[in-house]
């Protein structure tokens, strides 16, 4: 996989334990509005919003069964791994939402968090 990989949930998606509600995740959310603001360097990595239930077939089959929570940067190998990247099947990438937009700004040149 050469580019990034950017899993999100989509946006809008409803619960079985909340019938009749809308949602967004609250973690991908500054995500969805850093890509928002510079379409231009979103189009530089491929970006996949996904359905809330589970299981997700999708990111169980990059990174297994125990790792499908969203949002997730799955790293390409166009640029070297940071060291605290998790890997899973060969894959390296990160979870946490801060260190996904300090990515997002340090590969991808988007703006910094301030």
């Amino acid at each position: 996989m050469s580019r990034d990989l950017l899993l999100l949930l989509e946006h809008g998606f409803t619960d079985p334990a909340h019938p009749g509600e809308r949602f967004i995740c609250p973690d991908g959310a500054p995500i969805e509005g850093l890509l928002a603001g510079e379409p231009e360097r979103a189009a530089r990595l491929d970006v996949k919003r996904l359905p809330f239930p589970r299981p997700r077939p999708e990111v169980a089959a990059l990174l297994g069964e125990a790792h499908q929570g969203l949002p997730v940067l799955i790293l390409g190998d166009a640029q070297a791994a940071p060291d605290d990247a998790q890997s899973a099947n060969g894959r390296r990438f990160v979870t946490d939402t801060r260190r996904i937009l300090d990515l997002l700004a340090q590969r991808h040149g988007f703006a910094r968090v301030h």
